[in-house]
């Protein structure tokens, strides 16, 4: 049986106005709604695009309790660990999942 995964995510705008924090179990559906508008309120208003940052682990406590510490730090905070790993404020989604190609409204991924 294959160990679930837990990521918890950090998505922006392509501005890089809005920062984001979250936990799920399947980063690469969560990306897509958030970029296609599927989410309610917050989301859909700050019209999120950029994966800027994740982290993966097996342990859903573990992450949500970490998603609990990032989202209490400040947003300098936050700048500082997602520069960590991604001092230019990349899309880590084409890194993760592949290029990311729209054809006729439907997505296909291409490794």
């Amino acid at each position: 049986m294959k160990e679930k995964q837990y990521f918890v995510y950090i998505m922006t705008t392509i501005t890089n106005t809005v920062l984001y924090t979250r936990v799920t179990n399947d980063l690469q559906r969560r990306v897509l709604e958030h970029r296609s508008g599927k989410g309610r309120g917050f989301t859909k208003k700050n019209k999120l695009y950029k994966l800027v940052y994740y982290e993966a682990g097996n342990n859903i406590n573990s992450a949500l309790t970490r998603e609990k510490e990032i989202k209490s730090g400040s947003r300098q905070k936050k700048v500082i660990l997602l520069k960590s790993i991604n001092p230019h404020w990349n899309d880590l989604f084409e890194k993760f999942f592949g290029q990311l190609v729209l054809i006729e409204n439907k997505v296909d991924l291409y490794m």
